[in-house]
C-alpha cells in the first residue's frame, strides 16, 4: 500500500525552522534508504522492483537495520502517545499525520491486528509521532491529539479521527472539540487550552523534527527496532519485520525490568504523565 506523499514542509510554527538532527553515517544511510522507499511506495508503476514491495524484510533479521535509529525509541512508560510494555523486544516508532489517508487505513486495517498479535502479548510497543505534513488543520489536529493524551485519551482520539469519514469533515477548532468528546476526553474546557499551548507546540515540533531529520518524506513512515519502513504497507511486511527483530532481540540484554504497561484503546489511563512532563507520582 503506496504512502501519502507531501506537498512540502508546513510553516505554520511561528517562524521556527525545522533544525536538522546531526546523526551519524549509519542514520544518513538509512535516511537515504527511507527517502528511496518512500518515493518507490509512491510510483505508479513498481515493475522496476518485479512487483515486490522495496520494504519488504529480508530473512535475515540484521539486513537493513541501522542500530543508530533504535535509540528512536523513548521507552517512556508515561508516555500516553505509546501502547504497550516499555521494555518490550520490539518498538514500532510511527510517523502519521491525521489527515492522510493511508495513515487512516493502516490505523483502521493493520494496526489493530498488530495491537491484537504482538502488543497485547508483550513483544510489541507502538510509539507515535505527530508528523503533520499537510498545513494548518495537519497541525491542529497533531496538538488536539497531544492534549487528548494530557488527559490520557490519546489512542481513543486516534480511533476517532481516523474512523471512516473523518478525515472528509475536517479538522477545524469545533471538529477538533466534537472528536474529543467522542473520545471521552472529560474536562474540554482544559482540552481546548491544551491543544492552544506552546507546550503542545513544542511537543509536536519535536516529533516532526526528528521525522524530518530521519528522512521521512511521506506518510506513514516507521521504524521497527531500527529498520525503517514507508508507507501503508501489507501487514505481512510488519509482521516479518516484528518476528525479524523479535528473534534479533532474543540475544539481546532486556529492558527495564517490571516497566509497566500502557493499556490498549479504551481503557482508563490514570496517573499518565505527558512526554516532557514532570510525574508527580502514580500511557
Amino acid at each position: 500500500m503506496p504512502a501519502s506523499r507531501t506537498p512540502a514542509r508546513s510553516g505554520t510554527r511561528s517562524g521556527r525552522s525545522v533544525k536538522p538532527f546531526a546523526y551519524g553515517a549509519a542514520v544518513a544511510a538509512a535516511a537515504v534508504l527511507l527517502g528511496f522507499v518512500s518515493y518507490t511506495a509512491t510510483k505508479p508503476d513498481d515493475s522496476a522492483t518485479g512487483g515486490r514491495s522495496v520494504a519488504d524484510v529480508s530473512a535475515d533479521p540484521d539486513a537493513g537495520v541501522y542500530p543508530e535509529l533504535e535509540k528512536l525509541a523513548r521507552r517512556d512508560a508515561g508516555d500516553p502517545l505509546a501502547l504497550g510494555r516499555a521494555d518490550a523486544p520490539v518498538v514500532m516508532v510511527e510517523y502519521a499525520d491525521f489527515q492522510c489517508g493511508y495513515c487512516g487505513k493502516f490505523a483502521r486495517d493493520t494496526e489493530p491486528e498488530l495491537i491484537r498479535k504482538y502488543v497485547e502479548k508483550g513483544v510489541l510497543r507502538i510509539e507515535w509521532r505527530n508528523f503533520p505534513i499537510f498545513g494548518e488543520e495537519s497541525e491542529a489536529a497533531a496538538r488536539a491529539a497531544w492534549a487528548a493524551g494530557r488527559q490520557g485519551r490519546f489512542w481513543q482520539f486516534h480511533k476517532a479521527a481516523y474512523a471512516d469519514g473523518a478525515k472528509e469533515q475536517g479538522f477545524g477548532e469545533q471538529r477538533l472539540r466534537e472528536l474529543a468528546a467522542a473520545a471521552g476526553v472529560k474536562d474540554l474546557a482544559r482540552f481546548s487550552r491544551d491543544a492552544d499551548g506552546e507546550e503542545a507546540r513544542q511537543a509536536v515540533a519535536r516529533d516532526q523534527e526528528e521525522g524530518y531529520g530521519l528522512g521521512a518524506t511521506s506518510t506513514p513512515s516507521f521504524v521497527v527496532n531500527g529498520r525503517p519502513i514507508a508507507g501503508a504497507q501489507p501487514e505481512r511486511t510488519f509482521v516479518e519485520a516484528i518476528e525479524a527483530a523479535r528473534e534479533a532481540a532474543t540475544t539481546e540484554p532486556a529492558g527495564p525490568e517490571s516497566a509497566p504497561t500502557t493499556p490498549a484503546p479504551g481503557a482508563e489511563t490514570p496517573g499518565a504523565t505527558a512526554p516532557g512532563a514532570k510525574k508527580t507520582g502514580g500511557e
